[in-house]
C-alpha cells in the first residue's frame, strides 16, 4: 500500500479533476490524505480520502475583496500570498509528513506549498495541472501586454524578498520560476489531451496528458426543442446581470430552448419575466445539459471548455480572465468556437446563428472529443502517480 498526499487550492475547477484519480487510487488499496478547504470537504470525503482542512492557514482566504482582485494581476503581491500561506502551513504540514511518511505528494500547480514541502523533505512529487501545461512555447496562448511584462519586471525586487523568506525556513527555492513555473524534469499530470494542449510535442515524457475528468450525468436532461442553447459563466466571475438580460432578450422567441445558469450571486428576480423558451436557475447539471446542447455560451474556464468539447458542443466564448482567454484562443485556433466580441442583442443573436449555421464548428469540437476519449483518464493519472511512488 502506498501513502499519497494531495494538496489543492480552494477551487472546484482545480479539485474536481482530481477526485476520480483519488477514487482510483483508493480502489487499488492505497491511502490518500487530501489537504484542502472546508467548502470542498464533502466532495473530497466522498472519494474515501482523509480530508485535512487548511482554511485557518490560508492567507488568501483572509484578504479583503480589493486585495483578492489583485491575485493573478500583481506578481509581487501574489507571491507574498503564496509564501505567507506556505509558511503558515509549514509547521503543521511538515510535522504531519514526517510522521506519516507519504510515498508521494501530488499538488495542484497553484498549491505551491505542496511542492515546497515535497522539496524540503525530499518526498517524490507530482504536479497536478488542471489548466494547460505551460512552457516557453505554450505560454504564447497567454498573451501578455508590454505593460504587464513591465510590471512583472518592476516587481522582481519584491519577489526576491519573498524568496529569501522561504530559504530562511529551509525551502530550496532559487527564483520565482520555482514558484510559478513548470519544467521538463517534474513529473506532471495534465488533464487534457495532447491534441488540445498547445505545443504538446515540446513537453518531456515526464508529462502524462490523461484527458479531462468528466463526471457522469446525475439526472438526464429533457431537450424540448430541436435546438438547445446553454449559457453559464462559471462559479466565480458570474455576477453579470446585464449580460444575462441581453441574452434573454436576444434569444426570446427564437424557437430555441435556452437554459441559463447564473450562479448563487445573482438573484433570479433581477432577470425579470422569462419568455416561454428560456429557463434560468442558480445551478444545473452541466453534464446533463451539455449532453444535449447545440451551443454553449461560456466564460471558457478549462473545465467548462473541456466538458463542452467532450460532448462535441461548439463554444461561444466570453472569457473573464487571462487564463480563460488562453483556453478560448486554443478553441478558436482549433475551429471549435468563436469569441463573443459584441454583447449587444444583435451581436449575441448573430454569433449564435453563426455557430448554428456553420457545421465545421461542431465537427471540430467532435474531433477534440475523440482526442479526449482516447486518453487514459483517471487510471492513467493513478498509474503515473504510483510510478513516481515506486522510484
Amino acid at each position: 500500500m502506498m501513502k499519497i498526499a494531495f494538496f489543492c487550492i480552494p477551487a472546484h475547477g482545480h479539485t474536481n479533476p482530481t477526485l476520480g484519480v483519488v477514487k482510483e487510487l483508493i480502489a487499488r488499496g492505497h491511502e490518500v490524505w487530501y489537504y484542502s478547504y472546508e467548502s470542498l470537504r464533502e466532495k473530497i470525503e466522498s472519494t474515501g480520502a482523509v480530508f485535512i482542512p487548511c482554511d485557518a492557514y490560508d492567507t488568501e482566504q483572509k484578504l479583503t475583496p480589493q486585495d483578492g482582485a489583485r491575485i493573478g494581476k500583481d506578481i509581487a503581491f501574489s507571491t507574498k500570498v503564496l509564501v505567507d500561506t506556505t509558511l503558515a502551513l509549514d509547521e503543521m504540514v511538515c510535522h504531519a509528513m514526517e510522521e506519516w511518511k507519504p510515498d508521494c505528494i501530488v499538488a495542484d500547480s497553484m498549491a505551491f506549498w505542496g511542492k515546497m514541502v515535497a522539496w524540503k523533505l525530499g518526498i517524490p512529487f507530482v504536479c497536478s495541472t488542471t489548466t494547460f501545461a505551460f512552457n516557453q512555447y505554450s505560454s504564447k496562448v497567454m498573451k501578455q501586454s508590454t505593460g504587464e511584462l513591465f510590471k512583472m519586471m518592476f516587481s522582481m525586487s519584491k519577489v526576491g524578498k519573498e524568496i529569501r523568506r522561504l530559504k530562511e525556513h529551509g525551502y530550496p527555492v532559487k527564483n520565482v520560476l520555482d514558484i510559478i513555473g513548470s519544467d521538463n524534469e517534474t513529473d506532471t499530470v495534465v488533464y487534457t489531451s495532447p491534441e488540445f494542449q498547445p505545443f504538446s510535442e515540446t513537453f518531456s515524457e515526464k508529462y502524462a496528458f490523461v484527458g479531462p475528468s468528466i463526471r457522469p450525468v446525475q439526472k438526464p436532461f429533457k431537450k424540448e426543442k430541436e435546438t438547445l442553447i446553454y449559457i453559464s459563466m462559471g462559479t466565480v466571475n458570474n455576477d453579470l446581470v446585464p449580460l444575462y438580460r441581453n441574452v434573454i432578450q436576444a434569444l426570446a422567441g427564437t424557437g430555441y430552448q435556452v437554459v441559463l445558469a447564473v450562479g448563487e450571486m445573482v438573484d433570479l428576480k433581477q432577470l425579470g419575466e422569462l419568455p416561454e423558451n428560456i429557463t434560468a436557475a442558480a445551478y444545473v447539471d452541466q453534464m446533463a445539459v451539455l449532453e444535449k446542447a447545440d451551443v454553449f455560451l461560456s466564460h471558457c474556464g478549462m473545465n467548462s471548455a473541456s466538458e463542452s468539447m467532450y460532448f462535441g458542443v461548439p463554444l461561444l466564448m466570453l472569457p473573464q480572465t487571462t487564463e480563460q482567454n488562453g483556453v478560448a484562443s486554443r478553441v478558436e485556433e482549433l475551429g471549435a468556437g468563436i469569441f463573443l466580441k459584441d454583447t449587444s442583442l444583435s451581436g449575441i443573436h448573430a454569433a449564435v446563428e453563426q455557430i448554428l449555421q456553420t457545421p465545421a464548428y461542431r465537427i471540430n469540437a467532435e474531433k477534440i472529443a475523440d482526442s479526449f476519449k482516447k486518453c487514459s483518464g483517471a487510471k492513467g493519472a493513478a498509474d503515473k502517480i504510483l510510478e513516481v511512488c515506486k522510484k
